[in-house]
């Protein structure tokens, strides 16, 4: 099984992780093995501009521009945060050309793909919804063929993606870190974050909101189409349910959140899925768990309608 994907399809280099998790190490290795290989075989020619396409952790950015720069004159890399309609948007990150200056902006006409799905994890505060939303992201990682998909926090509380790696190595520092980070959540963060998440149009994207139903929350979840509530107890559904009403979104899962529970129930699959997920304890892979993978499965389908 392969641990990280890189493709050339004209002047995009389309890369991405494979279903098969590894270290950094592992993963840098296997990543200029890859590049190494299509140099020796001429499929990465060289020229003026490279475009790079596709999820890099910082460790494998350092190694493709390494690479690169030595073959191009300029490496432009996507971002899927500025994007616009119709549009992939690219900033200039490495450049020896007059015509290309470092931190300019490449728009190219996305070419026809199916809609994208835009899921919110939603709930009161203390339902797991950033250990649920990390093992979401690797339970899709690892369902061969599965569409792409991207993850974000949107919360201003320090909870990005590395908060998990983190914690499982060093729980003392990622708190230390996250309190630096944490911010308050003004108007001017949810515009920020709606804007974000209005521009990112991968096949599956994933982001999590506050734990309190506020006009914030409300600006940031009206740019999704799909909502999974988690809960504690039953009487939290109903003002959930409400706000998704209200902004019309679709719910496709309610899932309790059992910290003290030892196992995942799938109660029902239709005309919703709703089920239990037990322990979602910040800096444990999760991917495992029953529930994080019915719902895994459950976007992969959705995003193929």
């Amino acid at each position: 099984m392969s641990i990280y994907h890189i493709d050339l399809e004209g002047d995009i280099l389309k890369v991405g992780f494979g279903s098969t998790l590894a270290t950094g190490d592992t993963i840098v290795r296997n990543v200029a093995a890859k590049l190494d290989e299509m140099i020796a075989s001429g499929e990465l020619p060289g020229g003026s501009l490279i475009k790079i396409n596709g999820r890099v952790s910082v460790l494998v950015s350092q190694v493709l521009a390494d690479k690169l720069s030595k073959l191009y004159d300029a490496i432009a890399v996507f971002d899927p945060k500025i994007g616009d309609k119709g549009l992939d948007r690219y900033v200039i990150t490495v450049s020896k050309h007059p015509n290309y200056i470092v931190g300019d902006t490449l728009d190219i006409v996305r070419s026809p793909q199916p809609s994208s799905i835009k899921v919110v994890l939603c709930g009161f505060a203390n339902t797991g919804k950033t250990c649920f939303r990390d093992g979401l992201k690797q339970a899709l990682l690892q369902i061969p063929h599965a569409p792409e998909s991207y993850f974000i926090s949107g919360c201003p509380d320090g909870d990005g993606s590395w908060y998990s790696e983190t914690a499982r190595r060093d729980p003392d520092l990622a708190t230390q870190l996250k309190a630096q980070y944490k911010a308050g959540f003004t108007q001017e963060f949810a515009k920020l974050k709606a804007q974000e998440v209005r521009g990112i149009n991968t096949p599956i994207f994933v982001f999590d909101v506050g734990g309190k139903i506020s006009d914030e929350n409300r600006l940031i979840m009206a740019e999704a189409t799909h909502a999974v509530i988690l809960v504690k107890d039953e009487t939290e559904i109903e003002p959930w349910k409400e706000l998704c009403g209200e902004l019309e979104l679709q719910v496709i899962a309610i899932v309790f959140s059992d910290f003290f529970g030892n196992h995942d129930v799938v109660e029902s699959e239709v005309p919703i899925l709703r089920g239990r997920v037990h322990r979602l304890q910040r800096g444990e892979d999760v991917s495992q768990r029953l529930m994080v993978q019915a719902i895994a499965r459950l976007l992969v389908g959705f995003s193929g309608e």
